[in-house]
């Protein structure tokens, strides 16, 4: 009789607490429509880990046009046209995986990367990949893909404790991320498949070669009417 009335009690609290933590996560996810993250888990742990943390938010219009395109030329060139997932690449990497396990292949989009940056946490369980499925619907349902890419591209790690393109830009090159030319954002980019191993500065040969290749599919994508639509700014009317 007691051991029914315990699990009642716990199954009544297990459900309040889930109840919780979904109303909380959906407060959170309608804020940081507007609003920026704190801090992410990952910068916390670079910060507590001595890796160190350099980072500065800016707005949209705060970002050079040649770092959003870079990075969507880098990380995710079907960005205007998912859900937040690229099924296509998803089951290309899990074929490879499958043929070679100890070689682990991803397939994140910068929608995927932007929730588990935001609201979770590095790693490859089956739990937190089930979340990061979760927060990538809802962040591409309710901010929309100019909002997911400002986020990513003020979150996302560039270089051993960077975090963010404006850190990024004053590292590297001594300047705001507003005033990135083509080439400085496409060495940037280049960089992230692995920002500690693939270094901007030193210039690693990995980040120098790719970032040929990067400059060409810039020039590819460029031309593309639903990154424009992403990427470029409303023209402004002029008052008469």
């Amino acid at each position: 009789m007691r051991a029914k009335i315990l699990l009642k009690k716990v199954w009544k609290w297990t459900k309040r607490i889930f109840i919780f933590l979904f109303f909380f996560h959906l407060f959170c996810i309608l804020l940081f429509k507007w609003a920026d993250p704190p801090i992410t888990m990952t910068q916390l742990v670079s910060w507590v880990s001595g890796d160190g943390l350099k980072r500065d938010y800016v707005g949209w219009k705060k970002i050079s046009y040649n770092a959003k395109l870079s990075v969507i030329a880098s990380e995710d060139q079907v960005f205007p046209d998912h859900n937040g997932f690229d099924w296509k690449s998803i089951k290309k990497a899990m074929a490879y995986n499958k043929r070679k396990p100890n070689r682990i292949h991803g397939a994140s989009t910068i929608s995927q990367q932007v929730a588990k940056n935001v609201f979770l946490w590095q790693g490859r369980g089956w739990i937190r990949k089930g979340l990061e499925a979760y927060f990538t619907f809802m962040i591409e349902l309710i901010w929309g893909k100019k909002r997911i890419l400002e986020v990513y591209l003020n979150v996302i790690e560039m270089g051993k404790g960077i975090y963010g393109i404006e850190a990024a830009s004053q590292s590297y090159f001594n300047k705001p991320a507003a005033s990135l030319t083509r080439a400085e954002a496409a060495t940037i980019a280049s960089c992230l498949p692995n920002p500690k191993k693939y270094t901007v500065k030193p210039l690693s040969s990995y980040v120098a070669s790719r970032r040929q290749t990067l400059l060409q599919q810039m020039n590819n994508l460029e031309g593309d009417p639903d990154i424009q639509e992403i990427i470029s700014e409303p023209v402004t009317k002029k008052k008469k």
